[in-house]
């Protein structure tokens, strides 16, 4: 067997693993460790083991993401969705259409303190699905603004996603979350405005509620300060160069605590399983990696990464043409595989094609942040889109009564959106690139 045909049969194998609903760690570890005894020897792949894990490990950078991951814990148990929305409906509530637009916004908002687009779609949908229901908002607008919104999650920063893909490709981490900022402030802006072509069309979709009072939208303002106070610490100390990625996630963790405490929403329990609920995610987050570390090892004996870049290289094929395509291949793997698993098993293959490509006349860094926000705009898509959507599923899973096939169409309208906002990203780079390269030089 060829070097070339092991690498293929290592991504059939994975894939069959997966069709039969094994983990996806274990799907990437079995063929992975297989073929690199395959190509090298038992002896061998033994001698990777014994220090894979620890070298994956021991890694300082690794400990941002469950100091991200207990602080959007923290938020989720302590209150904060809750106020964050009814701050959100005070202002906008009142419009037709409002009060699904004011779950945009407190999804982005809490998007900013959390990281996960689940926990977002979920945290959020607990406390919004009721109040549109009860002011008698369609199920299809309903669910599919709180599926899309969710995907805010992984793009307004801190993202998980955008930590493990800095992780991978060896990039500041802080220059990811700067370059993440207009694109997910241009996703809110979007959503909004599918929601309000979408209320135009179907008014009896979106009702407007009661108009708040003066002081009540007061009142629900100081109920959401801690949130702002805490955003504004975290990333202010980190683009002013007063603490690290990783030390600014321990403050953000310890400010939600208090935050949280001081709205007597977190009691000893909270507490408990907001850590457990942190470490059963990193776990799965770890374990993901060890499994794709084992695959990407294999497929380096193959050779496989690096006759890909050199197909790339030679191909021909303008450098847009490819990059279009690579976000196509995204767009297929989200209806089978979830966002952290596709950035994990690929960016490792495909990022040194892409950093063969000559894109606008882009260096080495701009290039790879450009890419890694390009990759996790188009990795929301799979999070809402059919048939997997797993953020339609967390949703539905809140709204019984409502049909999948429903929440499906009124997601349309948000893919619309996201399709304008991705072909936005790739023709004009600089809508990543100039918050980066102000703030993180």
């Amino acid at each position: 067997m060829t070097p070339l045909a092991a690498g293929i049969g290592m991504f059939a194998v994975m894939l069959g693993l997966m069709a039969v609903r094994t983990p996806i760690a274990i799907a990437m570890f079995i063929p992975g460790a297989v073929g690199y005894a395959l190509l090298a020897s038992p002896d061998a792949l033994l001698n990777h083991l014994k220090g894979a894990a620890f070298a994956r490990y021991s890694s300082y950078d690794l400990s941002v993401i469950p100091l991200f991951l207990l602080m959007g814990q923290f938020a989720t148990h302590g209150g904060l969705s809750r106020a964050l929305f009814g701050l959100a409906n005070a202002l906008i509530g009142h419009r037709r259409g409002g009060m699904a637009m004011a779950a945009i916004l407190a999804c982005a908002a809490f998007g900013a303190i959390c990281g996960s687009s689940v926990a977002t779609a979920a945290t959020v949908t607990q406390v919004a699905l009721p109040e549109m229901r009860r002011h008698h908002y369609s199920g299809r607008l309903a669910t599919a603004t709180l599926a899309a919104g969710g995907t805010l999650g992984i793009l307004i920063p801190p993202s998980v996603v955008l930590v493990v893909y800095g992780i991978l490709t060896e990039q500041n981490i802080a220059r990811l979350f700067a370059a993440a900022f207009i694109p997910g402030l241009l996703a809110v802006a979007l959503y909004l405005a599918a929601i309000y072509l979408y209320v135009r069309r179907h008014p009896d979709h979106g009702p407007a509620s009661a108009r708040h009072s003066g002081a009540e939208r007061l009142a629900l303002f100081k109920a959401v300060w801690p949130v702002a106070a805490i955003f504004g610490v975290v990333f202010g100390g980190i683009y002013g160069g007063a603490f690290t990625p990783t030390e600014g996630a321990a403050i953000g963790a310890a400010g939600t605590l208090i935050a949280g405490l001081a709205r007597r929403e977190l009691n000893a329990r909270a507490i408990r399983d907001s850590f457990l609920g942190t470490a059963e995610t990193a776990g799965m987050i770890f374990l993901i990696f060890l499994g794709a570390d084992m695959l990407n090892a294999a497929l380096a004996l193959s050779q496989m990464p690096a006759q890909l870049a050199q197909v790339v290289a030679g191909s021909g094929w303008p450098p847009l043409t490819i990059i279009v395509a690579i976000l196509a291949l995204y767009v297929l793997l989200g209806c089978v595989m979830d966002e952290l698993s596709m950035i994990v098993l690929t960016i490792p293959i495909l990022f040194p094609a892409v950093m063969a490509l000559d894109i606008y006349g882009l260096d080495a860094p701009a290039k790879a942040v450009w890419f890694g926000i390009l990759v996790l705009c188009v990795v929301e898509v799979g999070l809402i889109a059919p048939p997997v959507g797993l953020n339609v599923y967390v949703v539905n899973s809140h709204a019984r009564d409502v049909p999948i096939a429903e929440t499906y169409r009124g997601v349309l309208p948000f893919l619309a959106a996201d399709a304008v906002r991705v072909t936005l990203l790739v023709l004009f780079p600089a809508i990543s690139l100039w918050l980066a390269r102000m703030l993180v030089p």
